[in-house]
C-alpha cells in the first residue's frame, strides 16, 4: 500500500500534519519538496567532437 502524508522537517526531525495510516513498524520513503534548483554543469558545445563515432551500419536491419 502507498499512502502520502504531509508534514515538515525542522532541526533534524520530521513532524506529520496528520495521523499516519499504519499501526505497525513500516518502511517509508521521505521526499523533500525544496524550491532549490540543482546546479547543472554548464555544457560545452562540441565537447565530444572527434571522441564519439557511429558505425556505418548503425541503422542497417
Amino acid at each position: 500500500m502507498l499512502a502520502a502524508v504531509k508534514g515538515y522537517y525542522e532541526k533534524g526531525k520530521i513532524t506529520l500534519k496528520e495521523k499516519a495510516p499504519v499501526q505497525t513498524k513500516t518502511e517509508v520513503i521521505v521526499t523533500f519538496l525544496t524550491e532549490d534548483k540543482p546546479l547543472l554543469a554548464k555544457r560545452i558545445p562540441g565537447a565530444f567532437k572527434g571522441k564519439i563515432s557511429i558505425p556505418d551500419d548503425f541503422n542497417d536491419l
